[in-house]
């Protein structure tokens, strides 16, 4: 089961100016700069970078530091771009899921049908069309999520769910419960015979001597009166 409260986003470093190379604008664009480390129980650990445009009104979320593997692996230098939406205070990101071809290299996916949407970001996000979040038509671009625009934290797990959840390796199996028989060592007792009475309340024990695999040990019990029999 993949957990969305149990990703752990822990801000490291906060530049309130740096520089950096949008991609998609083809240009160097100055903001706001953060460094977050974060723990995912799904895919493991991680280093993001966040870069806010307030001219621009969008936010980069670039993995920098990904989980070793063939696949988490190729997600270092991803990034993820969150811009201001129609609907006041939103940020929206088009969905695209991570798969692996044939030859074990990384590839995305745009999502062009609402059941192809992974059930657990239709649960913890809001879901639009492209149209119902921009106010635009734009060909190939058919869903979005919505997060609040100062919610950087959102921002890294939507980038954990579309990207690493898709390609992360599954959990280990856990191990077959060891039956009670199985767990316990074969065992032996003899009962020696003697009967010990204790000086102070004169009542009788009988002594017992135990055997297992890897120790011997006694213990004495409550000696019982045979009665003769008539």
């Amino acid at each position: 089961m993949l957990h969305w409260d149990q990703v752990n986003v822990k801000l490291l470093e906060k530049r309130t100016e740096d520089v950096w190379f949008d991609f998609s604008l083809r240009q160097l664009r100055k903001g706001e700069v953060k460094f977050y480390r974060v723990k995912d129980p799904r895919s493991g650990e991680w280093i993001f970078k966040t870069c806010r445009d307030m001219e621009q009104e969008r936010v980069i979320v670039k993995a920098i530091k990904c989980p070793q593997g063939p696949a988490l692996s190729q997600l270092e230098g991803n990034t993820m771009l969150f811009q201001r939406s129609a609907i006041p205070e939103m940020y929206y990101d088009i969905i695209s899921l991570t798969q692996i071809d044939e030859n074990g290299n990384v590839r995305r996916k745009a999502i062009t049908a609402e059941e192809e949407i992974p059930q657990v970001i239709k649960e913890k996000c809001e879901v639009k069309t492209y149209e119902e979040a921009t106010g635009k038509q734009a060909p190939g671009k058919h869903f979005v999520t919505l997060c609040r625009g100062d919610d950087e934290k959102a921002m890294i797990t939507l980038f954990l769910m579309e990207r690493a959840w898709p390609i992360a390796p599954p959990p280990p199996e856990k191990p077959l419960k060891i039956t009670a028989t199985e767990e316990e060592p074969q065992k032996r007792e003899i009962d020696t015979g003697h009967v010990w009475t204790c000086p102070i309340c004169s009542r009788k024990h009988r002594l017992i001597h135990i055997e297992t695999e890897k120790s011997i040990k006694h213990s004495i019990r409550k000696h019982v009166e045979q009665k003769p029999k008539n």
